[in-house]
C-alpha cells in the first residue's frame, strides 16, 4: 500500500506535469482571484532552450516577497508573440500555479520556430507581468554563424549587489550559462553590504524565502527577463560543501540531511524555468536521495553543443586527509586513497552520459559548463603538492576519465566554463596534469563571481608560477564572462565591475582572449 509521503511525491509529480502543459481552458474553468497588488513582484524568466521550445516561469506571491498566496490554486494565463506590443502571437494558453509548487508556473512552449527572438507575459486576474524575452536556439543542423554566451555564478547576496547583470543586459547576449550558488544558505556575514534577516535555509519554506530573496533583486529580474538561461547548481543551494546525500559541515543539526535537500532541490525547481522532466525525476523518491536532473545538452546549431554538468549530486564524499575539512587542502602524498580509480565527482551514470556525448561532439565548439575549477592547481610552491579536496583536484583519477575521453573521442575544441572558486582562471586543460609537458586536450574560463568575496587575491601570482598550464588569474575583481563562438573562434571577455559594494558599479573590461579552431592554445587579445 502507497504510504502517505509517496503519495505526496506523486501527487506533485502530477501537477508538475499539469502545470508545464499549455492547454487552453474555457473561460468558466478560470480562478479568479484579484489582486490588490501585482502578484508578478519577482518577475519572469526563461530557460531551457531547444530549438523548437523553451521554459517560460514566473511565481506568483502575496504582498511582500515572502508572502504566500494561500491554500487555493491560480489560474494564470499566458501569451508568446513575435513583437513585444503582442499583436502578433505565437501561442497562447493557461496554466495553474499550484500552492505545492509555491504557485510557481513553468510553460513548456513547443512547436515554435527555430532561431527565433520571442516576448511573453502572464496574466492573472486583472494583473500583467512584465514582458520577458527568449529565443529558440537553431536547429541541430543549421549551420549558426555567432554565438554570444554570458556565464556567471556565487552572488550571496551579503557580500554585494547585483549590478554586474544591469550591465550584462547591454552584451547582446543569446543566453546566460549559470554556474552554481544561485542562493546562499548562510544566516549572516561579516561586514555585509545587505542584509536578508533569514537565519538558516534549512526547511522548504527558509528555501523558498531565500530564492525570493534573491529574485526581488530587480537587476537580476532584468537580466532574466532579457534572454534565455541554462541552469544548474553547486553546494549552496542546499548546505556548503555537501556531496550527494552527505552533509556538509556548517549549520545547525538537522534530523535528516536527505530531508533537507529534498526541500532546497523542490524550492530550487520552483524557482527556476526548468522542464518538469527534471522534477519528476526528482520526486519519484526525492526525499531518499533519487536523482533531480540537471545535466543535459543542447545544440546551437551546427557551431555549438552545450553540455551543463552536475559536479554536486552525485559526487564522493571528499577525502579528510590530514584532518582537514570538506573544503581544505591536502597533501596527496599523506592520502592513500587520493588516486583511487573508483571515486568519481560525476557519478557513473552520468560519467556514461557525458562520454556518449562527448563521442557525438564532432563539429564546431564543445562547450562544458560545470561548476567549479577544473586543471590542477597546486599551492605549495616547489617540491610536493597541496591540492583542494572539494574539486576536481580531489577527484583526479575522474577529471583523467574525462580529459581522455574528450582526447579519445576528438571532441571538437573543447572549452570548459566553471565557477565556485570567485575567481578568474584562463588557461589549458593538459590531458594528464602529472606531467607537465603533457598536450593540450582544450581550454578553460573558470569565472569570478557576480558578489561573492574572495580571500585568495596573494597567492594568485605565487600559483601562476606553479601551475603554468594556467595563462591568466585574478581574485580581485567580481563580474562575468562572455564567449563569443564564431566558426574558427571564439573571443572571451572578462568583464568586472569596480566596487559590487554599490549598486551603480560601473563595468570594464579585465582582459580578452582569442581561441583558434582545432588549436588547444588561449592568447591575449
Amino acid at each position: 500500500m502507497p504510504t502517505p509521503v509517496l503519495d505526496h511525491r506523486r501527487r506533485l509529480l502530477r501537477l508538475a506535469a499539469a502545470c508545464a502543459g499549455t492547454l487552453w481552458l474555457p473561460r468558466s474553468a478560470w480562478s479568479q482571484q484579484q489582486f490588490s497588488a501585482s502578484p508578478f513582484e519577482l518577475g519572469v524568466a526563461s530557460g531551457s532552450p531547444a530549438h523548437d521550445s523553451v521554459v517560460l516561469w514566473t511565481r506568483l506571491i502575496a504582498p511582500g516577497w515572502f508572502q504566500s498566496l494561500g491554500a487555493a490554486p491560480v489560474t494564470v494565463r499566458w501569451e508568446i508573440a513575435h513583437d513585444e506590443q503582442f499583436t502578433r502571437i505565437a501561442q497562447r494558453g493557461q496554466s495553474q500555479a499550484v500552492p505545492e509548487l509555491a504557485h510557481s508556473v513553468h510553460v513548456e512552449a513547443a512547436g515554435l520556430e527555430p532561431d527565433r527572438w520571442y516576448f511573453y507575459r502572464f496574466m492573472a486576474g486583472d494583473a500583467v507581468s512584465p514582458t520577458g524575452r527568449t529565443r529558440t536556439f537553431p536547429a541541430p543542423d543549421a549551420p549558426a554563424q555567432k554565438l554570444r554566451l554570458a556565464y556567471a555564478s556565487c552572488q550571496r547576496w551579503e557580500h554585494g549587489y547585483y549590478g554586474a547583470y544591469r550591465h550584462m543586459r547591454d552584451e547582446n547576449l543569446d543566453a546566460v550559462m549559470f554556474l552554481g550558488d544561485y542562493i546562499y544558505e548562510y544566516p549572516i556575514a561579516a561586514n555585509p553590504v545587505r542584509l536578508h534577516g533569514g537565519g538558516w535555509a534549512v526547511t522548504l519554506d527558509d528555501y523558498r524565502r531565500r530564492h525570493a530573496l534573491h529574485k526581488s533583486d530587480t537587476d537580476l529580474q532584468a537580466m532574466h527577463a532579457s534572454c534565455p538561461w541554462l541552469m544548474t547548481w553547486d553546494d549552496h543551494e542546499v548546505q556548503n560543501d555537501y556531496a550527494g546525500l552527505s552533509a556538509g559541515e556548517n549549520g545547525p543539526p538537522v534530523e535528516s540531511f536527505a530531508t533537507r535537500r529534498a526541500a532546497a532541490y523542490q524550492a530550487y525547481y520552483e524557482h527556476m524555468p526548468l522542464r518538469a522532466s527534471v522534477l519528476t525525476r526528482a520526486l519519484a523518491g526525492l526525499a531518499a536521495g533519487a536523482e533531480f536532473r540537471l545535466h543535459s545538452q543542447q545544440r546551437f546549431g551546427r557551431l555549438a553543443n552545450l553540455v551543463l554538468l552536475d559536479t554536486r549530486q552525485y559526487r564522493d564524499p571528499q577525502l579528510l586527509c590530514g584532518g582537514g575539512g570538506r573544503s581544505s587542502l591536502v597533501d596527496p602524498a599523506d592520502c592513500a586513497a587520493w588516486s583511487d580509480p573508483a571515486r568519481s565527482l560525476l557519478g557513473g551514470a552520468q560519467e556514461r552520459w557525458l562520454d556518449s556525448v562527448l563521442a557525438q561532439s564532432r563539429e564546431g565548439w564543445t562547450v562544458l559548463g560545470q561548476q567549479s575549477l577544473f586543471g590542477q592547481r597546486d599551492a605549495r610552491p616547489g617540491p610536493g603538492q597541496l591540492l583542494w579536496n572539494d574539486g576536481w583536484d580531489g577527484y583526479g583519477a575522474a577529471r583523467r576519465r574525462l580529459t581522455d575521453a574528450l582526447q579519445g573521442h576528438r571532441s571538437a575544441n573543447p572549452v570548459l566554463l566553471g565557477g565556485d572558486v570567485h575567481e578568474n582562471w584562463v588557461g589549458r586543460v593538459l590531458a594528464d596534469y602529472a606531467r607537465a609537458e603533457s598536450p593540450s586536450v582544450g581550454v578553460e574560463f573558470c569565472g569570478t563571481s557576480i558578489s561573492s568575496r574572495s580571500s585568495g587575491g596573494p597567492k594568485v601570482a605565487e600559483r601562476l608560477a606553479e601551475n603554468p598550464h594556467y595563462t591568466f588569474g585574478d581574485a580581485n575583481h567580481r563580474g562575468y564572462g562572455v564567449a563569443e563562438f564564431v566558426p574558427g573562434r571564439l573571443t572571451t571577455t572578462l568583464r568586472v565591475v569596480d566596487d559590487a559594494a554599490r549598486k551603480d558599479a560601473a563595468i570594464r573590461t579585465l582582459a580578452r582572449f582569442v581561441v583558434t579552431s582545432g588549436r588547444a592554445q588561449v592568447e591575449r587579445a
